[in-house]
């Protein structure tokens, strides 16, 4: 009985403290900070940057991204915008060579994302560079508004925000996915205003371009790897809330579940090189959003979710009050989110009934991440999922 007690209250701390606990810490303690006062570029001041798209299969969103970057608030002789295509089979590069207005570079041997990115590096002159998803449309003054931290000598890194949205539904994988990140986005806010955000998402972020460092080959979400690179570094990673990167959500739950899964892997997979910035003594702050925000998550929440529930059930025997109630908590929230699941793409009202769901969902896709990880599923030419 000792035991399962013991094993039930660490595991429910760990899934409180991941989700409920960090979080109110966080908003806690980021009042006490002030936000840097913006600096104010002029036009005429304003840095030359790349704008880097790896694109790959992307015929329907292709030509509203080509718009969107073209429309921009940034002076067109201040920007240079690349497109890489390597391996498109599809009508993206006819779509691209048709507009002519960017830069197209194209290579038949598709080699995965990274690679596309990496052989673009030496061939960028300017100093800063951009990096945005082919279907991520970005709000008109997303480059100003993430430029101006860059006055700052320490700020090595830029993170813009993901945003999901969807004209014409309500179903789980677009609820979900959607008030996942809004909540995400206030925990990057607070650790931007208290030191340094952990990792950038790749729908947007911006780098100097003399801290690129080239993550390993086999690495499955480079992003977070070339952005904590810059914390290694001495560096902060900035947070920009007003820099958008509007993208729709999965197409449905089946299509979110092999990006998610996807994603998992890749986080579970980065955690060896993540390890040597858990050096309190030298990043500090940057340490405990670490160990809080990503491997806590990673590593210890999915387990936790599941021993909660086991040592709930072995301990009803003992007709313990606190035991019972939490049974038929559980039982209710995990019947909430098989409710979410079977309704994953009807339209509902209300959103907020997606959540349970979408929280066991991204759970179960950490579990799959390990498996696909051990059975050595581990090719960065991803299959990508389809959005609405």
């Amino acid at each position: 009985m000792l035991f399962w007690q013991i094993v039930f209250w660490i595991s429910l701390f760990i899934l409180i403290y991941s989700y409920l606990g960090y979080f109110m810490i966080l908003t806690l303690w980021s009042a006490f900070y002030k936000s840097k006062t913006r600096t104010i570029i002029t036009k005429g001041d304003l840095p030359k940057i790349t704008h880097v798209i790896a694109a790959y299969n992307e015929e329907d969103i292709i030509l509203d991204k080509i718009e969107n970057t073209l429309n921009l608030d940034y002076p067109n002789s201040k920007i240079r915008n690349i497109i890489v295509t390597d391996g498109s089979d599809d009508r993206t590069v006819d779509i691209v060579k048709k507009n002519g207005k960017v830069d197209l570079f194209h290579e038949d041997e598709r080699k995965g994302k990274l690679d596309s990115i990496d052989r673009m590096i030496p061939l960028i002159t300017s100093d800063l560079i951009f990096f945005s998803d082919a279907n991520a449309l970005l709000s008109k003054n997303s480059i100003k508004d993430m430029v101006v931290h860059f006055e700052y000598k320490k700020v090595g890194a830029v993170a813009g925000e993901k945003m999901v949205f969807s004209k014409d539904s309500d179903d789980a994988s677009g609820s979900g996915e959607s008030i996942y990140w809004k909540y995400e986005s206030h925990i990057k806010n607070c650790e931007a205003k208290i030191s340094s955000t952990v990792g950038a998402a790749g729908e947007l972020f911006a780098i100097r371009k003399k801290l690129y460092e080239t993550p390993p080959k086999n690495i499955l979400v480079e992003d977070l790897i070339i952005t904590m690179n810059v914390i290694k570094k001495g560096y902060k990673i900035a947070y920009e809330s007003k820099a958008l990167a509007k993208e729709q959500p999965s197409k449905n739950i089946r299509e979110e579940m092999k990006r998610k899964v996807r994603i998992s892997a890749g986080g579970i997979q980065s955690i060896p090189h993540l390890i040597p910035l858990l050096n309190f003594f030298k990043y500090g702050s940057v340490s405990f959003f670490l160990l809080s925000h990503r491997i806590m998550r990673w590593l210890f929440a999915p387990s936790a979710l599941i021993l909660v529930l086991m040592a709930t059930i072995f301990l009803l025997p003992f007709d313990y009050w606190v035991y019972n109630v939490l049974v038929i908590g559980q039982t209710l929230f995990y019947l909430v989110a098989l409710f979410g699941g079977l309704f994953a793409h009807r339209s509902v009202k209300v959103k907020y009934l997606f959540i349970p769901f979408y929280f066991v969902f991204m759970h179960l896709c950490i579990i799959l991440g390990y498996i696909q990880l051990m059975f050595g599923n581990n090719d960065v030419r991803w299959e990508k999922a389809e959005r609405k």
